[in-house]
């Protein structure tokens, strides 16, 4: 019996195992998921949290409730990859064997890649939402915050989910604005992008937006530390920003698992070709979701994307036939603006974020790089979509895996 192991039960490797667990011939092929974790989390919903709308129990379900039938689900923590003998060896030593490899160990903050960020002030008066401590920690401090000046950080790219940081700069003004303290809250926007956000149309379009919420953007910022005595950020060109309430988006790192198994970049990601989704070191390894060193978004549309093709290419490997199916770097995003508003945008590797509509042509329902309620909507009813559909590896019908032209005002 040959073996898959699917390394990481997050949202990339359990859509993985539902698609495959439908495809393999059970008689020759296996499949096994690990993850350390008991808890899956619906990481979109964080942003929300703080603000009120989504609460825990919103966004935690039990991993193995998203185990198909057949799948074997270990629990456990790994001590490293080993791929010159195709082995696994778990944290309590017992080693597990593998034909195919999927890696899905995803991306994680890492808030001591900081001088003094995770320090005296951290959750008192300094915060992240990427985690679930983090976000539900926030959501009391701003039950009880009378104001001063809100500063949403954004370390570096790449980032998980990276219009998150806008969201939640977006929310905060709605969210202040309905309290009737808006007038009390001066928010800044710092990146060490030159704009807010890593696609032109969309970061001019999101640039205004911050504008006319009177909302700073400090562009070009790269941070070096953080004073939490002073209550000020430092970059390394000596400018400063000033905070009384600190939201960090720290580095993000792929997981710890990679480096000590020396498979990863700097930043602990695998390196991945971008088209076939194999690893560019070993040829039965294959990474899907956050765990890949690509260019495409660290987010949750990505990885449905990237697994709708990985599928197809795992099976021409178990056929040994050529890896024809080819992943374009496809990803769409809703973007809360607040007021009961959103944008959507899709791009794709060499597409930019442009005018449209989403899925069908002309019809929509969902209108592309604009503001509007519907979107709103969208962005609130996928967290069924994610539970439901998503994370047991069906297809969402008319959105598919390669970026679609049709209906879109693309530009020459």
């Amino acid at each position: 019996m040959k073996k898959i192991v699917i390394l990481g039960a997050g949202t990339a490797g359990t859509i993985m195992a539902n698609k495959l667990a439908k495809k393999i011939d059970r008689n020759n092929w296996s499949i096994t998921l690990i993850d350390k974790h008991e808890t899956h989390y619906y990481q979109p919903g964080f942003l929300f949290i703080p603000f009120g709308i989504y609460s825990k129990k919103d966004v935690i379900k039990p991993k193995k409730s998203f185990v198909p039938s057949g799948v074997e689900y270990i629990q456990k923590s790994v001590n490293i990859i080993n791929p010159e003998s195709n082995e696994i060896e778990l944290a309590d030593n017992q080693k597990i064997s593998y034909d195919i490899l999927i890696i899905a160990t995803g991306s994680q903050i890492v808030p001591d890649e900081i001088e003094g960020l995770k320090g005296v002030g951290w959750q008192k008066n300094v915060f992240d939402f990427y985690t679930i401590e983090g976000t539900i920690s926030l959501g009391e401090k701003l039950k009880t915050w009378e104001g001063g000046k809100l500063v949403v950080h954004l370390a570096e790219m790449p980032i998980k989910c990276p219009v998150a940081p806008l969201e939640f700069t977006f929310l905060s003004d709605w969210f202040f604005t309905k309290k009737g303290m808006r007038d009390k809250v001066d928010i800044s926007f710092v990146t060490p992008l030159s704009g807010a956000f890593t696609k032109e149309q969309a970061s001019k379009k999101l640039g205004n937006l911050l504008q006319e919420k009177n909302i700073n953007l400090v562009p070009d910022f790269a941070v070096e530390k953080v004073d939490e005595e002073k209550n000020v950020i430092y970059s390394y060109d000596d400018k400063q920003v000033e905070y009384d309430l600190l939201v960090s988006i720290p580095t993000n790192m792929g997981d710890a698992i990679i480096e000590r198994s020396g498979l990863g970049d700097e930043l602990r990601f695998v390196p991945t070709d971008p088209q076939t989704l194999q690893s560019l070191k070993h040829k039965n390894i294959f990474v899907v979701g956050d765990a890949a060193a690509l260019k495409s978004s660290k987010a949750g549309s990505v990885a449905h994307f990237q697994a709708e093709i990985l599928e197809h290419n795992i099976m021409h490997f178990i056929n040994n036939e050529p890896l024809q199916e080819k992943f374009d770097g496809h990803a769409n995003c809703f973007i809360e603006s607040g007021h009961g508003k959103a944008f959507l945008i899709d791009f794709n590797y060499d597409t930019e974020p442009v005018a449209g509509t989403f899925p069908v042509p002309v019809l929509g329902p969902f209108s592309l790089l604009k503001e509007s309620r519907i979107n709103h909507w969208g962005k609130l009813a996928f967290r069924w979509m994610y539970w439901n559909v998503l994370l047991k590896g069906f297809s969402i019908p008319g959105i598919k895996s390669k970026m679609s032209k049709i209906g879109k005002k693309l530009t020459k």
